[in-house]
């Protein structure tokens, strides 16, 4: 049995494994396939100026293009009387500022945290989800959320985008100027056999590479999550209210149909139901997965 503080201090380790794995993937993919297309530097700089214009514009503005898309209200105190109380509580007891709170007028169940940083969060439930846990649950819901903002994870997964769409730029740069003619690749003759293993992996990164990136990127989604729960049983002390709402929000039937693939990694639990793709490819651990590792906690 592993307590919550070493269950944190695991997932942080796991986390920043991941993340530094996916960074120096990415630094030798750019290094091999602009080695192997004779990329000058002008190409890297005009993929990075293009991915930070998007990503200041998803800094500044995603939460509010996140709350318009998934179509988010507003919640008054007087209106949803647990869900402001409890924020509040539980933002007091974890020190940080409350969070704004908005609602999504549906059955299904299922709640998400968006915004750059603890001063500009927002946390969001659906109606059905307010309806249907009771208190704890709510506590432990919302206890995960705003483990979400103190972690940074908006930010931290804003920058992983943006190096995956440098990546996915530079790509198409090298494979489009060299399909229709313009710089040619690097001639490897002269540079031994070295210069020419070098030229191959560019080339099959160049292909490969937007996908790994991409398989990466999910796997430091998932392990937020893992993260997420294991901080909000911390600020909690109630792993089994946690079982509970997870099983609860798994075990419901409803579709949410406000979601959207754009914003569904930022959920509780992946908003479209469906089993047709495998777990690979999704941006949360199972359900199953998650309450197992909670179980080890009681």
């Amino acid at each position: 049995m592993v307590n919550v503080y070493e269950n944190v201090s695991e997932n942080k380790f796991k986390s920043t494994l991941t993340v530094g794995l996916f960074i120096g993937f990415i630094t030798v993919a750019v290094y091999l396939i602009s080695y192997s297309f004779n990329l000058d530097s002008s190409f890297l700089v005009i993929a990075l100026i293009f991915s930070l214009t998007m990503s200041g514009a998803t800094y500044f503005w995603g939460d509010k293009m996140v709350l318009a898309l998934n179509g988010a209200k507003p919640a008054k105190r007087e209106d949803y009387f647990d869900f402001y109380t409890v924020t509040q509580n539980l933002s007091m007891a974890d020190q940080i500022p409350m969070p704004k709170i908005y609602v999504i007028d549906s059955p299904a169940l299922n709640a998400f945290a968006t915004g750059r940083d603890p001063h500009h969060a927002v946390v969001c439930a659906t109606t059905g989800l307010l309806r249907k846990l009771n208190r704890s649950e709510l506590e432990a819901v919302i206890a995960h959320e705003l483990s979400h903002v103190k972690n940074f994870d908006t930010r931290l997964l804003m920058m992983v985008s943006l190096l995956i769409g440098s990546l996915s730029i530079l790509t198409n740069i090298a494979i489009q100027n060299s399909f229709f003619g313009g710089r040619r690749g690097r001639d490897s003759r002269g540079e031994g056999n070295l210069g020419a293993v070098m030229m191959i992996l560019g080339l099959l990164l160049a292909v490969f590479a937007p996908f790994i990136a991409k398989l990466i990127q999910l796997a430091v989604s998932r392990r937020r999550e893992y993260l997420a729960d294991a901080s909000g049983v911390k600020l909690t002390r109630q792993p089994q209210s946690l079982i509970d709402a997870l099983q609860k929000i798994s075990g419901d039937p409803n579709i949410l149909s406000e979601a959207s693939p754009a914003t569904a990694s930022l959920y509780i639990n992946n908003p479209f139901k469906g089993k047709s793709l495998s777990s690979l490819f999704s941006t949360h651990p199972p359900i199953e997965d998650r309450i197992r590792v909670l179980k080890n906690m009681l």
